[in-house]
């Protein structure tokens, strides 16, 4: 492509300063912003990333189709919301105009197992219109990439086994309510957990229904059974209560949580396979003691046995730039719902953005 590659931001919260900024540093331009925050709305983009003016005024949802018909971005970046029904307008907006979109939603990552009446409708539309959907970010490389590379130096596997623990406290008291934080053991069991102790048919139904709340690791282990060519025979999630030994404070959910109560949950995804490795992974978000610290710990168990652990990862960071340097593959990859297993392998982008665009 002999211009820059330009990019309409769906959502000016703290990761699209990073995206935007990062857009900019390699090479692209941000050509547009949406947001439905009044108090964001009519601002310079400059302003919120905290650099000079753009001349790009962030506008309003009821705008943004107008914004976009206008501007002819080549991609859209979409940071707002976790679950895919959630996000569903805004890809679909962008699939209708034929705008590629990728997006930082969790269960974007690998959506067909969770969602699949949305995603065929995505996928659908934006076939239909020539661009290419999908969901990227941190987990693409350190839930997704990482493991199938140590997967690729391994002779035989059996199993693989993975975590990822989180500070319910960085992301706000809706998180930390739904991984239970502060509910008595009884309380955790009779609201959270239950939810899981359903049947495999049960849970196909609600799947189907496009009602499902996955955990983060759900649509990771299908992202990696395609990856690694594995036909997944059965997947359950169950949720576990995080305790501590000491009263912690919670200042997101302004309470102090008791000694022996839920600090949080870990959700753990099992999945078997016809080929006879299992994945069992996990989730782990609570209010952190003192003595924690953000983690992730993968094993292979076959042959050889291999662990890798990542500690303290700048998980915004990451996330933001797997996401701005996924753009080329978004933008050369065939149209549809187009999952990141597909793309190959995710590369540090040297060369401004366009210089990687077919």
């Amino acid at each position: 492509m002999d211009r820059k590659v330009k990019v309409v931001q769906f959502g000016t919260g703290k990761m699209a300063v990073y995206t935007m900024r990062y857009v900019y540093e390699k090479g692209g331009e941000v050509v547009g912003a949406i947001d439905v925050n009044p108090d964001v709305i009519g601002k310079d983009i400059g302003e919120i990333m905290g650099q000079e003016a753009k001349n790009v005024k962030v506008v309003s949802l009821e705008d943004a189709e107008e914004m976009i018909k206008t501007v002819k971005p080549d991609i859209a970046i979409v940071t707002t919301m976790s679950l895919i029904a959630d996000v569903k307008d805004a890809l679909m907006l962008c699939a209708k105009l034929g705008v590629n979109a990728i997006t930082t939603c969790e269960e974007a990552f690998y959506p067909q197992n969770s969602n699949p009446a949305v995603t065929k409708e995505l996928d659908e539309m934006a076939k239909k219109t020539g661009c290419t959907i999908t969901g990227s970010g941190y987990q693409d490389i350190y839930w997704g990439q990482l493991i199938s590379s140590i997967a690729g130096s391994t002779h035989k596997i059996t199993k693989i086994q993975g975590s990822s623990s989180y500070n319910v406290e960085d992301y706000g008291i809706a998180l930390a309510k739904a991984h239970g934080a502060g509910l008595t053991l009884d309380e955790f069991d009779k609201q959270v957990a239950s939810v899981d102790r359903i049947s495999d048919e049960e849970r196909q139904k609600v799947i189907e229904s496009g009602n499902y709340l996955p955990s983060y690791m759900w649509n990771v282990n299908g992202w990696l059974c395609s990856k690694l060519g594995l036909t997944v025979e059965n997947q359950t999630q169950k949720t576990v209560p995080q305790t501590y030994t000491e009263d912690l404070y919670s200042s997101t959910l302004g309470m102090t949580v008791k000694k022996g109560d839920a600090t949080g949950m870990s959700a753990v995804v099992t999945t078997t396979t016809k080929e006879g490795i299992t994945l069992e992974t996990q989730c782990i978000g609570k209010v952190y003691s003192k003595e924690d610290y953000d983690k992730n710990e993968w094993t292979i168990y076959g042959e050889p046995n291999t662990t890798i652990v990542v500690s303290r990862p700048s998980t915004v960071e990451l996330t933001c730039a797997s996401v701005v340097n996924r753009i080329p593959d978004v933008i050369n990859s065939v149209p549809g719902y187009v999952t990141t297993e597909k793309f190959g392998e995710l590369q540090y982008r040297t060369k401004p953005l366009n210089e990687y665009v077919r």
